[in-house]
């Protein structure tokens, strides 16, 4: 079968790889569909590694997908061939003390599709998954609608780490796919106001008409200044979605005493830093958000519900052998790209 492999920094090649086949009874083969560029995958097309997870060269990328199935291993009852299915790229063994204690997406033994040292990614004709990753998403939902899932699952688990938004004012750092997938379910949650930073006037453009209150670029205002300046008693939740120190900063900033700093976006430096008097006194609490935690259905459910108003998302569409120009697009930020996807199969 085929795929796009990574070969070297910014390079990406089609090429052969053994074929994607059932070697257990919990198996499902999968005929890879649509595939969303993050900018984790960038990130390793870009620099070869993200923290202590480095490439090895040939190395495949990607992990949020959709699929139709092709076959099923003999022990299988929730799906069957021909279903389409989203994918949840977490794999966990179900059997450690985190499993136990209904923590898989932090696992001991996890792996995770497209992160090295783990699992090759989902840019390939075809790919096996254990079935418990495998969600049927229903006929109103496109294939590409699907692959959207993974990224929103994240948002719909930073909402419910967040805690009760109703009638709250947030931030949102970053607005690129997953700073949206942070806001959608906010706002269909009650939040009272959603602030949003984003250097992509498309982006910032696209974040008013989802129904931010103000939007801003932080390389043209000062973000701290025009926020506070219409919220004086500051943000009860900010999510940093962009995993950058500046933002980092600001976040804290823009807290009210006793506020939450939601840690979405992945640094690609090793080590970041905080002022700690400000977040001492303060008191403000961290959060890290980690992937997500069985919030794939609900995201299912979400994207069924409001599929219209998600679609905007969906900007650029590419073929299987364009894998390296998305890569390109995704990376340089141009043409207000947000979601860039990769027709694996054709459909």
């Amino acid at each position: 079968m085929k795929a796009a492999v990574l070969t070297g920094l910014r390079e990406m090649e089609i090429a052969e790889v053994d074929d994607a086949v059932i070697s257990g009874p919990n198996d499902v083969l999968l005929k890879v569909e649509q595939v969303g560029v993050c900018g984790s995958d960038v990130h390793y097309y870009t620099t070869g590694k993200i923290g202590s997870q480095v490439v090895e060269y040939p190395y495949r990328v990607g992990h949020e997908f959709s699929a139709t199935v092709q076959d099923v291993g003999a022990d299988v009852t929730s799906v069957q061939p021909g279903d389409r299915v989203a994918v949840e790229p977490a794999m966990s063994c179900w059997e450690c003390d985190q499993c136990k204690a209904g923590r898989p997406h932090t696992c001991r033994k996890l792996r995770f599709l497209g992160c090295p040292g783990q699992a090759e990614g989902c840019l390939s004709e075809y790919i096996t998954m254990p079935s418990e990753c495998c969600f049927r998403i229903p006929d109103s939902l496109s294939l590409q609608q699907a692959a959207l899932v993974e990224p929103v699952s994240i948002g719909m688990y930073g909402n419910r780490l967040a805690g009760d938004l109703a009638g709250k004012s947030i931030g949102i750092l970053g607005f690129g796919p997953i700073g949206m997938s942070m806001c959608l379910p906010a706002i269909k949650a009650g939040v009272e106001k959603v602030f949003v930073t984003d250097k992509i006037r498309e982006r910032a453009t696209a974040a008013v008409e989802q129904g931010a209150v103000w939007a801003g670029n932080p390389d043209e205002v000062d973000i701290v200044e025009q926020i506070s300046s219409r919220e004086p008693k500051l943000l009860d939740v900010v999510f940093e979605c962009c995993g950058q120190q500046e933002a980092l900063d600001q976040a804290v900033e823009l807290l009210k005493p006793g506020g939450k700093l939601m840690l979405v976006g992945i640094p690609q430096v090793d080590r970041i830093d905080f002022v700690i008097d400000h977040l001492r006194h303060k008191e403000v609490c961290i959060q890290n958000v980690r992937r997500q935690n069985h919030c794939m259905q609900a995201a299912i459910d979400f994207l069924a519900e409001n599929s219209e108003s998600t679609d905007f998302m969906l900007t650029h569409q590419f073929t299987f052998a364009q894998s390296k120009q998305a890569f390109d697009l995704v990376d340089s930020y141009s043409e207000g790209v947000i979601k860039a996807m990769i027709g694996v199969s054709g459909r």
